[in-house]
């Protein structure tokens, strides 16, 4: 029997369309806010703060070792309270607010000394990154509390990075135009009045979209009262030691995620420097978010005639085949280099999007194992490893522009430092997409044992209640 076939009171809820559209909101807001920030915040310290790139790849690592430990923090509030809100949901609320005031405060430049200046953008920047925490694990959590479905799963997700995307667009094309409308350019001290009015612009759409989010769903598989009273915090180291599903996941993030934010960190020095115009920042960058609004409404179908490795494994054969043609074609094959940063784009949309919908798998097997569905402690270790993948991404290509010697201060780049900003934006993450493709080797659940994993769940949850 196919899960969509069971009643709902079993939890294999069916959801509308508004409410498909609510959840992906949610997350559409975190990447007006937060991959704002992530995809252009080093090239603002390091071009208009006026951090050295050094310093500012020691304060991205040192964040994420904050996020280390604060993370699973989380996970296990989450797990073990209840908002007036609802359990998950109302964290989208009482954080939509301050996410956006620190995401505008992190590209205000003060009137301070050089000093000041650095503690001043650690301060800003770790405190965006503690209530970005408080929003996405809750808001990952949601995705396994809405249905058991795995169907449902797959279109929630689907809609979701759909959402995503769009805001991707938005953020890459978007950003760099406003800027420079607002500055005349993006790259000078004269330009911080540009960055502070485009990132209040995406700020302020990001805060009505959270909201939105948090009005338009409904939380239906959550842990129970009485199981919620015997989470514990130990549970957080628990959960990895028994989970293999889990922990594989958290492999896959680590190294996606790590691909994604070299990649985007790269990308605008490429085109400035590489290829010698600024203005195509926002061309080159919007083909990494539109492949995927033309290709993730076919997912699940995709999903269903490849099966789940057969759809990972074509979309990184895919990805890869764009590093390696951007890393070898000459830069002034323009045309060229955009058709291969599209087949790159094409593929991996495919695969950030994808590992999003194994989370739940990874839930309702822990659920089986233990009888608690611990969704808030699974969301924040899984977010532990993508902010890991992120850091690292984030700490890279600090450490790569110094050591190949790039000077911001210089328009034009020596051929080390170019050399440098090309390995950020294909050699490396060509690497890391034959390590992701390993990774996902090693991952073995199937949809037939998750229907009957769920089945079981839900029979003995039925026994308990009569």
């Amino acid at each position: 029997m196919k899960p969509s076939s069971f009643p709902e009171a079993k939890g294999f809820y069916k959801l509308s369309w508004l409410e498909r559209i609510a959840f992906g909101s949610g997350d559409m807001a975190q990447n007006f806010i937060y991959q704002t920030v992530t995809t252009y915040l080093l090239f603002f310290y390091t071009n208009v703060y006026g951090l050295n790139p050094a310093i500012a790849a020691a304060m991205f690592l040192g964040v994420r070792i904050i996020d280390a430990v604060w993370d699973p923090i989380v996970g296990a509030i989450v797990d073990m309270r209840t908002t007036r809100f609802g359990k998950y949901r109302g964290w989208l609320l009482i954080m939509a607010l301050p996410l956006t005031v620190l995401m505008i405060a992190c590209f205000i430049v003060p009137d301070f000394g050089e000093t000041g200046k650095i503690v001043y953008a650690c301060a800003t920047y770790v405190a965006l990154s503690i209530v970005y925490t408080a929003v996405n694990v809750p808001y990952g959590a949601l995705n396994a509390a809405l249905t058991r479905d795995q169907h449902e799963v797959t279109v929630l997700t689907t809609t979701r990075m759909w959402l995503v995307n769009v805001a991707q667009v938005a953020i890459t094309y978007g950003v760099p135009a406003f800027v420079i409308t607002f500055a005349g350019t993006m790259d000078s001290p004269d330009a911080r009045g540009g960055w502070l009015l485009t990132v209040i612009i995406y700020g302020v759409a990001g805060l009505g979209a959270l909201l939105f989010s948090f009005a338009g769903v409904k939380e239906r598989v959550v842990i129970s009262k009485e199981e919620q009273a015997k989470v514990k915090f130990s549970d957080l180291f628990a959960e990895v030691v028994r989970n293999k599903p889990l922990r594989i996941i958290a492999f896959m993030f680590i190294t996606a995620f790590a691909i994604m934010a070299i990649t985007n960190s790269a990308a605008t020095y490429f085109v400035k420097y590489n290829l010698g115009n600024e203005n195509l920042v926002g061309y080159y960058n919007v083909i990494s978010a539109l492949p995927a609004l033309i290709i993730l409404p076919f997912m699940p179908l995709l999903r269903r005639k490849l099966g789940k490795k057969g759809l990972l494994y074509l979309s990184l054969a895919i990805s890869f085949a764009g590093f390696v043609g951007l890393f070898v074609i000459p830069t002034d094959r323009i045309a060229l280099i955009f058709i291969f940063q599209f087949i790159r784009s094409v593929g991996f949309g495919v695969v950030g999007a994808f590992i999003w919908s194994l989370i739940p798998e990874a839930i309702t097997y822990g659920e089986w194992q233990t009888g608690r569905r611990v969704s808030g402690i699974a969301n924040a270790l899984t977010g532990f490893f993508f902010k890991f993948g992120l850091a690292l991404g984030g700490f890279v290509p600090g450490i790569v522009l110094s050591l190949t010697g790039f000077r911001p201060e210089l328009g034009v780049q020596g051929d080390s430092a170019l050399f440098g900003i090309r390995l950020l934006l294909a050699a490396l993450p060509a690497m890391l997409v034959l390590l992701l493709a390993f990774v996902v080797s090693r991952y073995h659940l199937t949809d037939a044992q998750l229907v009957e994993y769920g089945k079981e769940i839900e029979e003995k949850k039925r026994t308990v209640n009569h």
